[in-house]
């Protein structure tokens, strides 16, 4: 289309252009002048009108000034709370996220994988509302639960949310959740029977596919529980497929302990190490094991576990592994567990991320090592949201 541009009094350019796609961060992507700008708020085939507020060599970003055409694809947001920073594409069909996130996660494998083929993603879909199971809220006033407005630290007051599990917003209508003395910012979970808040009754317990896994609020476990239990069964799967059980298996970045808990009750493996620096994290790991071993009907596996960062871990670590689990954070793989990979013959391993950009840097890496990435599945665990969770299957099938 024919672009017309103005400029402002501050000499910020204004002017007319089409959105193509959706970016990593959720903005709207349009070219302009031969510069990408990122806009929030947009849509594919939107046709809006933007002012320049940041630009560098070969992108910017701009504001949304006003929508001349409205995109197809665009659908009325259901939540009051227009302000807040959590759901940044509610603006979008569901199928339309869907698509776009599947998009971007294999454009991250062509531009930073360096042209490296990703194979065809499978997508697991979520339900797009009442979803989230575990909710982070901040302190508005003296004692109301509130979420942070986008890109800001002002709080806005929240009595319901659309995406949070019906036992939260049961819990935000009867006025049970209030800030901890001591917190401005603390989270609450809840699925099923289970509803944990921090500073309150902060431990328990929630049944994942038959498995009883402890958990603390103020500790990280997957928000989604029902897009968690098919990770959960894929994971499980590919274990299966790693051989006999002859060698060890191992869960690096393990959290609470969910993919060891599975592991385990595999009975497959003679040991399984768990390796997680938080301390506190790593003590629901073991209060999960110890519940289940009364109940192994052919106890089989030791699981120990592993107080360390992931990279003191691999640097004194020289054992072989059947099978590999890492779930690291944002950063991805740190150097020294992804050096430590690359070095190891495991038969799966199996890397959960919640970043598609460290994904597809360390599968190059992998992948150069003599890995081949046999499958890629997207999970959204987070509908409404630009964040992509996708687990990546890899088999070893050459060693130089």
């Amino acid at each position: 289309m024919r672009q017309h541009a103005t400029l402002t009094h501050d000499n910020h350019e204004v002017f007319t252009a089409h959105i193509e796609r959706i970016a990593l961060n959720g903005a709207g992507i349009l070219t302009h002048n031969g510069r990408k700008f990122f806009v929030d708020n947009t849509a594919p085939h939107d046709v809006v009108t933007v002012r320049a507020q940041e630009t560098r060599e070969s992108w910017g970003k701009a504001e949304l000034l006003g929508i001349e055409e409205p995109s197809p694809f665009r659908v009325r947001c259901v939540c009051p709370l227009d302000r807040c920073g959590g759901c940044s594409l509610q603006h979008l069909a569901y199928e339309t996220q869907i698509a776009e996130k599947a998009a971007i996660l294999k454009e991250q494998f062509i531009r930073i994988g360096h042209g490296m083929d990703a194979p065809e993603i499978r997508i697991r879909r979520s339900e797009p509302f009442g979803y989230r199971n575990r909710v982070q809220f901040h302190r508005f006033k003296a004692s109301l639960p509130g979420f942070k407005v986008k890109q800001s630290d002002e709080i806005v007051p929240v009595a319901a949310c659309p995406v949070a599990d019906e036992g939260i917003n049961r819990a935000l209508a009867e006025k049970r959740i209030t800030p901890p003395v001591e917190k401005d910012r603390w989270t609450v979970y809840a699925y099923k029977d289970t509803f944990l808040m921090e500073g309150k009754n902060s431990r328990g317990a929630v049944d994942i596919l038959g498995t009883r896994l402890f958990l603390d609020a103020g500790v990280f476990f997957q928000s989604n529980a029902a897009a968690l239990e098919p990770l959960i069964a894929d994971v499980v799967s590919a274990a299966e497929e790693a051989g006999s059980g002859d060698l060890p298996a191992a869960d690096i970045y393990c959290g609470v302990g969910t993919f060891a808990a599975f592991l385990h009750g595999l009975n497959r493996f003679k040991r399984i190490d768990a390796v997680e620096v938080n301390k506190a994290a790593l003590s629901r790991a073991r209060d999960t094991i110890n519940a289940m071993r009364p109940h192994d009907a052919r106890p089989r596996t030791r699981t120990d576990f592993f107080a360390v960062s992931a990279d003191t871990w691999a640097k004194n670590n020289r054992n072989r592994y059947g099978f590999i689990i890492a779930d690291p954070p944002r950063e991805g793989l740190s150097p020294g567990v992804r050096a430590w990979l690359c070095q190891q013959d495991a038969a799966v391993f199996a890397y959960v991320s919640c970043n598609p950009a460290a994904l597809a840097r360390d599968s190059a890496a992998l992948i150069q090592s003599g890995y081949a990435l046999s499958s890629l599945t997207f999970y959204d665990f987070y509908p409404h949201t630009p964040h992509i969770e996708s687990v990546a299957l890899f088999k070893m099938v050459k060693r130089e």
